[in-house]
């Protein structure tokens, strides 16, 4: 790895922001285990394969070792060994590690980031998953950069707009689908109809207390509905035109309406309740949050698509995933373990877990939340029709944090075309000082 690419992947480290997620006995075969290929024989120790996890006192992190001791129970020649890191330390201890040629063989990553890892040489392609379990898992939980598969993910999560079927009624809002999303115009019609019943504190909770990757990972689905993005896909060489161009200003003069109307607190308080308390009409949150609103709510809860500003519904994909580090001397043992972590059995496991959505079909339809006919079944159909993975370039860190500071000066009332002329600037140059990324 160049020095010049450690140097800039330290100074990024500070800045990359984690994804909120924050989230019956073992069929083995030969796709589970790890090839013979390099491993030790009979007579011999196993192999240790260090693999680091952002889970430390996390509930993920018991169904990790779970997985990892019928792993190593399940072939001789590999032994994985976990170590957990606190969340917020984590993304700091790889660049530190990956600066060192230390890196361990196995790691998770919060799957925008892992672009910039791979161009870093933190991770090396996939080579030995096996091509059935691929296929089957969601498209959001697959990594891919320059065309080369780097991670996969054993879960995905999804935003919706959560309300009240009675609040709706009584409104008389038209119930949207996913086959039949709101438009643009009814959307801010339901938002006016709403504010001037007088009912509520705020119509719509936005989040706006949460930062960090919450930014990009909720709010850049509707600059893209809008028919802007972050950045130019095709070319990943400039954000000019796609992040100030006429559409995502649009956006930004009706995402500065949400607040300048008085539809969304500014200040919205950390823990997102007052949608439970009936302070608030709806809600625009993720999977991880609906089954505590059901607590409270029951069947009156509804889970609804985002609107369509023009160019169809999106929502954010991709959340934590596994891959193996460019050092990694054992691959074949390393996607062993990931190969083996795939199994419908896990991923069940996971979601019931810690809610969020299992990373194949087969494992929602045996997930306690997911289950065909549930109250959060269309969590699954939104990741699997409105889904869109942020940028998948090495510069995203840089656009994550510019992305989320122009949001927050257009919510405080700054210039829109000001605010995103000033990100695109500041993305434009990194692009520039680094070669573009090639």
């Amino acid at each position: 790895m160049a020095t010049s690419k450690a140097l800039k992947l330290a100074a990024l480290g500070s800045s990359i922001g984690l994804i909120l997620s924050g989230c019956a006995s073992a069929e083995t075969d030969s796709s589970s285990g790890g090839s013979s290929s390099g491993g030790s024989s009979s007579n011999e120790s196993p192999i240790e394969l260090s693999l680091w996890s952002h889970e430390e006192g996390n509930e993920a992190l018991e169904i990790l070792q779970k997985i990892t001791d019928e792993y190593n129970s399940s072939q001789s020649e590999f032994e994985v060994v976990i170590q957990a890191f606190p969340g917020e330390s984590y993304n700091d201890s790889i660049v530190a590690a990956g600066a060192a040629n230390d890196l361990p063989c196995i790691i998770d990553v919060d799957g925008p980031i892992m672009p910039n890892w791979a161009w870093a040489g933190y991770m090396q392609p996939l080579q030995f998953i096996d091509q059935d379990r691929l296929d089957k898992v969601l498209d959001g939980a697959k990594g891919y950069y320059n065309g080369e598969l780097y991670a996969i993910g054993v879960w995905d999560a999804a935003t919706a707009i959560i309300t009240r079927q009675s609040i709706l009624d009584a409104y008389g809002i038209r119930t949207p689908t996913v086959d039949s999303p709101w438009t643009r115009t009814e959307f801010d019609a339901a938002l006016s109809t709403l504010q001037a019943g007088g009912e509520f504190e705020h119509v719509l909770d936005m989040g706006t207390a949460w930062t960090g990757e919450w930014y990009p990972y909720a709010y850049s689905p509707f600059l893209q509905s809008f028919g802007g993005d972050l950045i130019d896909r095709s070319s990943y060489t400039t954000a000019e035109g796609t992040l100030n161009g006429t559409e995502a200003v649009e956006f930004g003069k009706w995402f500065q309406n949400l607040f300048a109307s008085d539809l969304v607190s500014p200040q919205e308080p950390g823990d997102r309740g007052r949608f439970r308390e009936g302070k608030v009409a709806m809600q625009f949150n993720g999977n991880w949050d609906a089954p505590a609103s059901y607590e409270v709510f029951g069947d009156d809860l509804l889970v609804l698509p985002p609107p369509d500003f023009g160019n169809g519904p999106v929502i954010g994909a991709a959340s934590w995933q596994f891959g193996v580090s460019g050092s990694c001397e054992h691959p074949e043992g390393a996607e062993g373990w990931i190969n083996f972590a795939l199994q419908d059995k896990y991923l069940v496991e996971f979601s019931n877990l810690i809610g969020l959505i299992p990373a194949t079909a087969a494992a929602s339809a045996e997930s306690e939340l997911y289950y065909e006919g549930s109250p959060f079944e269309d969590f699954v159909d939104l990741s699997n029709q409105f889904a869109l993975i942020r940028p998948p370039t090495p510069a995203y860190p840089v656009i994550a944090k510019e992305f989320e500071k122009a949001m927050a000066d257009i919510r405080d009332g700054k210039d829109v075309q000001a605010a995103l002329d000033a990100a695109v600037d500041a993305i434009d140059a990194d692009l520039a000082a680094n070669n573009f990324y090639n």
